[in-house]
C-alpha cells in the first residue's frame, strides 16, 4: 500500500510504503528511485506490516517491486498502476503527481 505526503514548500513527495506477506522474514523495496538496489523495510510487528519511506521528486511515476526472504518477487497490491518488464511479469508504478 502507498501512503504519499506533499509539501507546500518542496517539490517532492514522501511516500510511505508498506507491505505484508504472510511468509516474509524480510522484505526489501527495490525500484528506479534506488537504481534498483534493496531497501531493507522495516517490520512494525504491532501491524504486521512492512514499511519504508523515500522522498520522490514530483510529476514523476516510478517502477519499483518488492523482494521477499531475498528470492520471491512481489508487487504492491495498492499500486498507482502496473506495466509490464522484460522479466515476462509487471513492475508497480508509483505516481508523485500531486492531485488536488
Amino acid at each position: 500500500m502507498l501512503h504519499k505526503r506533499f509539501f507546500k514548500t518542496k517539490d517532492e513527495a514522501e511516500i510511505t510504503f508498506e507491505f505484508a506477506h504472510p511468509d516474509a522474514q524480510e522484505v526489501c523495496l527495490i525500484g528506479e528511485f534506488n537504481s534498483w538496489q534493496p531497501v531493507p523495510m522495516k517490520l512494525n510487528k504491532k501491524q504486521g506490516v512492512f514499511k519504508c519511506k523515500q522522498r520522490l521528486p514530483l510529476d514523476q511515476q516510478y517502477h519499483f517491486r518488492y523482494l521477499i526472504n531475498g528470492e520471491f518477487w512481489d508487487n504492491d497490491h495498492k499500486a498507482d498502476a502496473y506495466e509490464a518488464n522484460s522479466f515476462g511479469t509487471e513492475n508497480s508504478i508509483v505516481n508523485t503527481q500531486r492531485i488536488n
